[in-house]
């Protein structure tokens, strides 16, 4: 089996063998579109096969592995939203690492680059633990939740144009439906902050243009029905970065301390 078949066993897998998949980028808008609940979009994200480039390549590297995890068995399919379901804070990044969310089945974990992220996270007191090894874990985040732009993951970490078109429905139907308690977004890098932008504007937020460039620690003030959040842009902590000391832990709990102050506001 070249992937972990939904509803058989797997911690915290949102789908069940009858879940409905989407076969093509029609499939996913109007499944999504129709999900009501968070709980029905992330079982419905995590069985999609709506993209036969990123269906391939994620279920070869669940076949073939790394060496360091050669005995272990990998998710090998889209890797869902998770945390809060009325989440304060949420953090969009790009997609899975194809050794890190699409085998551990969470994303940011399981590879370098979430190793930092969730130090950072729990320094900043927005996760229980220090560090995310798989689903299932005990890991928690507090009043925070997390996705990305693309839920499988592509090769050379570069999802093709159609293939970001194709899943964009899934972020924006689940910025949607935790735009009532929403108080912050941090995009974590420049592509997750271009693929936010229209998940916003079509979950209702008004937005300011020009569209603001994507820095870190760039601020934009955002209002959906009177009520006000912020975005905020954060680099990636990807091992490039973090290597070449272009992001340190400090920058890092710089943005994330902020994030907690203004879900406060």
């Amino acid at each position: 089996m070249t992937f972990v078949p939904p509803g058989s066993g797997w911690p915290d897998d949102p789908a069940r063998p009858d879940t409905p998949v989407a076969n093509d980028p029609g499939e996913v808008e109007g499944l999504a579109s129709a999900s009501r609940t968070l709980a029905e979009l992330t079982a419905r994200q995590s069985v999609c096969r709506a993209c036969p480039r990123l269906v391939e390549w994620r279920e070869e590297v669940a076949t073939v592995r790394r060496r360091a995890f050669a005995t272990e068995t990998y998710w090998g399919r889209p890797v869902a939203g998770w945390g809060e379901d009325r989440p304060q804070i949420l953090i969009v990044g790009l997609a899975p690492a194809a050794h890190g969310g699409n085998r551990t089945g969470r994303i940011f974990t399981g590879d370098r680059s979430g190793d930092w992220l969730f130090a950072s996270l729990h320094r900043t007191g927005l996760a229980a633990r220090e560090t995310s090894v798989r689903a299932g874990d005990g890991q928690r985040l507090l009043g925070t939740r997390m996705a990305a732009a693309v839920r499988c993951a592509p090769p050379e970490n570069k999802p093709a144009p159609q293939e970001r078109a194709a899943c964009f429905p899934w972020l924006a139907r689940e910025v949607e439906l935790v735009a009532e308690s929403l108080r912050v977004v941090v995009a974590l890098g420049g592509f997750a902050w271009q693929a936010v932008w229209p998940a916003l504007r079509e979950a209702g937020y008004a937005l300011p243009r020009p569209r603001p460039a994507f820095g870190h620690g760039v601020e934009v003030e955002l209002s959906r029905g009177g009520t006000s959040a912020r975005l905020l842009g954060c680099y990636h902590p990807s091992q490039q970065n973090t290597f070449t000391g272009r992001v340190t832990a400090e920058m890092l709990d710089e943005v994330f301390t902020r994030a907690d102050v203004l879900r406060g506001l």
